[in-house]
């Protein structure tokens, strides 16, 4: 499924549509021609596309900086959970008209990309469910009084560029219906100066315990009574467990059941994700969508250089808790002086050091949706761009059942 030719001819970015209630509704993923001389394959790329998001699966948004690619892909019949961003320069060009109108009338949900320079055609603005308007571009407005010609007060709009939960709360106050982005703020370094640490929650204390207690083999009933004093984490360590992205032949009953199919090691794992996407603060959604997708993607790229399991096991641990300032407004430093890490995890997320680095801003390159960070990180790696697009695309597939 992943064999495509052009995954080799492409570079793939992912970030996240965030909608009001602060839920993660949808994938963007952005398309960029590695040449502009290519000619490229439309229908390879839903053939890709629909082994991570076939039709009856989540939603997700084409952003496609190809002209030609896009062209043609205007001309197909995607199916209904695939959205198609569509620049306002090709939406207001009649060559582009008929295949807009036709792709609206098959029930494809089309999303108007930028601001317009002149009004759209009059059948093509109906076609169009939302507009996509940047932050810096918002601002632009903002100052100047002047807003897009014909669009922006007709359709709803998605703010896009965010990167703080503040530019997030901002936009939605202004009328956004969602925002795209990845609303994760800058790493927190260092506390202000006389304030202390926030008590930690309850919940977060018993995963916190249960780490440690794996980390230190602890007999399978002292685990148990553990997490009895929340069975709601119970309950999420055997969802994840069970998830098709574990790949388990037998459906795991007990924690205890868990431990004696998986091993200290691997239970471990399953633990850190549960650490990363405890919170309960809302604007902390998309970052915990981030963290699991961060450590998925970074297991499947040591995958591809061959790595062994407890390779594989630590670079996931590290993409997961990488975000964890982020989750819980405190320095990685702090909280990972409570929470035992593999050395290298350890070296990684505080030193910026070590073998797992360039993993782990592999991943980032591709969160920016930035081709020339892209490119010098699979260099930095010595790895092809098939295998990367291969890698991501299978650690967004494992990443739906978690969703």
């Amino acid at each position: 499924m992943l064999d495509d030719e052009i995954l080799g001819q492409v570079a793939l970015g992912y970030s996240a549509f965030v909608d009001r209630n602060r839920a993660v509704s949808a994938t963007r993923l952005t398309v960029f021609p590695l040449r502009p001389d290519l000619s490229l394959d439309a229908g390879q790329l839903l053939h890709a596309i629909a082994s991570v998001w076939p039709a009856d699966g989540g939603r997700v948004s084409l952003n496609i900086t190809s002209e030609s690619l896009l062209r043609d892909l205007l001309k197909t019949s995607p199916s209904h959970n695939l959205m198609v961003e569509v620049p306002a320069f090709m939406a207001a060009d009649p060559v582009n008209t008929a295949s807009i109108v036709a792709l609206h009338a098959h029930g494809t949900t089309l999303m108007l990309k930028g601001r317009p320079l002149k009004d759209l055609p009059r059948e093509v603005l109906p076609c169009f469910a939302q507009s996509i308007i940047d932050l810096s571009d918002e601002r632009r407005i903002a100052t100047s009084g002047v807003a897009p010609a014909g669009v922006a007060r007709t359709i709803p709009h998605v703010l896009a560029g965010i990167n703080t939960t503040a530019d997030m709360d901002g936009a939605f106050r202004r009328g956004a219906v969602a925002v795209l982005g990845w609303p994760l703020g800058d790493e927190v370094t260092e506390r202000s100066k006389g304030s202390r640490a926030a008590p930690t929650p309850a919940d977060l204390q018993i995963v916190v315990e249960l780490i440690r207690q794996v980390d230190a083999q602890e007999s399978a009933e002292k685990l148990e009574n553990t997490l009895k004093r929340d069975p709601s984490l119970g309950f999420k360590v055997l969802r994840y467990v069970n998830s098709a992205a574990f790949g388990l032949s037998v459906e795991v009953s007990s924690f205890r059941h868990a431990l004696m199919l998986l091993g200290y090691q691997r239970l471990k794992r399953w633990l850190a994700l549960l650490l990363a996407t405890a919170s309960k603060e809302p604007n902390m959604r998309a970052a915990m969508f981030a963290s699991v997708r961060r450590g998925l993607l970074m297991e499947e790229l040591a995958r591809n250089t061959g790595a062994d399991a407890e390779m594989r096991n630590e670079v996931f641990i590290c993409g997961v808790f990488s975000l964890l300032d982020r989750i819980f407004q405190q320095p990685l430093v702090e909280l990972l002086s409570t929470i035992p890490v593999p050395h290298l995890v350890h070296e990684t997320l505080i030193d910026g050091a070590g073998p797992y680095v360039p993993y782990l801003n592999l991943v980032k390159a591709i969160e920016a949706e930035s081709l020339y960070d892209f490119r010098e990180c699979a260099d930095a790696l010595m790895m092809g761009v098939r295998e990367i697009n291969q890698a991501e695309l299978r650690a967004l597939a494992a990443a739906a059942d978690f969703d």
